[in-house]
């Protein structure tokens, strides 16, 4: 974490950032930026044992000075037993991130993303319906990762390279679809390829 703090003393503030759990430390962002001309600024700033009832604590410390024009929260894996004890303990926590991430950037866009379900765990479907009706309440995004889908990576960055070829990347900075940035971001290494 203190690692994090000397980062952002160098990083530009805006952009995106990621903000997850163990799981997502390993994202490639710089061959991803570089396959799929990202122009926009990305930080990974997940942490090992993340949980909600920390995550808003961990988000001050390390993301709050970024001013991130962009927030994916892949946050709650690590909390099941808590939203099966109790849903309100689990949501007033996550609704406390949310509300202190708008009150640093009103403008802030919240994505929040579900969990791979790829062997269709019940607990991990309720985790994702309950993330769901978090983002849908809270006026966030909801993107929704937990199935494997066919993807063709060379096809995809071949349309990417071309929208931002012909000039259309400066009207849409920064309002990317946050589905498509998320299936690139989380699950570049899931996904049955078809060449």
């Amino acid at each position: 974490m203190k690692d994090y703090k000397l980062l952002n003393e160098l990083a530009k503030q805006g952009g995106t950032v990621i903000f997850g759990g163990e799981e997502d430390l390993n994202i490639p962002l710089c061959e991803l930026k570089q396959a799929f001309s990202l122009k926009e600024n990305y930080y990974n700033r997940s942490a090992e044992n993340i949980s909600i009832s920390n995550a808003t604590d961990i988000y001050a410390l390390n993301i709050a000075e970024l001013n991130p024009e962009t927030i994916l929260l892949h946050i709650g894996d690590a909390d099941i037993e808590m939203l099966l004890k109790s849903t309100e303990e689990f949501s007033g926590n996550y609704r406390r991130l949310i509300s202190r991430i708008r009150k640093d950037n009103k403008k802030c866009r919240i994505a929040i993303v579900s969990f791979k379900n790829f062997n269709t765990n019940s607990n991990i479907e309720k985790l994702n319906k309950h993330l769901k009706y978090i983002a849908d309440s809270e006026k966030c995004e909801f993107c929704d990762i937990s199935q494997k889908k066919v993807w063709n990576p060379k096809q995809t960055q071949d349309v990417v390279s071309f929208v931002y070829d012909i000039g259309f990347v400066h009207p849409l900075k920064n309002k990317r679809p946050l589905n498509n940035l998320v299936r690139l971001l989380f699950c570049v290494n899931d996904y049955s390829y078809t060449r």
